[in-house]
C-alpha cells in the first residue's frame, strides 16, 4: 500500500475508473452475443439490429476512451463478419 499522499489518491481514482470501465466492457460483450445469438436462429433483422446496437456500443466506448480505437475496429470488424457468416449473406 502506498504511503504517499497522492498515490493514494491515484489508487481511488484507479478503482473507480476500472469499476466504470468494467460495466462497459460488460455491456460490449453481452451486445455482441446478443447478435451471435440472433444470427444462429436464422432472424436477419434482429441480427442486423443486434448488430448495429453492439457496433454503436463499441464506439461509445471508443469515445469515451475505454478502448482503443484500433480495439474497436477489430472487434467490429471480426462481429460483423461473425453475424454475416452466421446469416449466410
Amino acid at each position: 500500500m502506498a504511503n504517499i499522499k497522492s498515490q493514494m489518491k491515484r489508487n481511488r481514482q484507479n478503482e473507480k475508473a476500472r469499476l466504470r470501465n468494467k460495466t462497459v466492457r460488460s455491456e460490449i460483450k453481452t451486445r455482441a452475443k446478443a447478435a451471435v445469438d440472433a444470427a444462429r436462429s436464422g432472424d436477419s433483422a434482429a441480427a442486423e439490429e443486434a448488430l448495429r446496437i453492439a457496433q454503436a456500443r463499441i464506439d461509445a466506448a471508443t469515445t469515451s476512451g475505454v478502448l482503443h480505437a484500433n480495439t474497436a475496429a477489430r472487434r467490429k470488424s471480426n462481429l460483423t463478419k461473425q453475424v454475416h457468416a452466421l446469416l449466410g449473406s
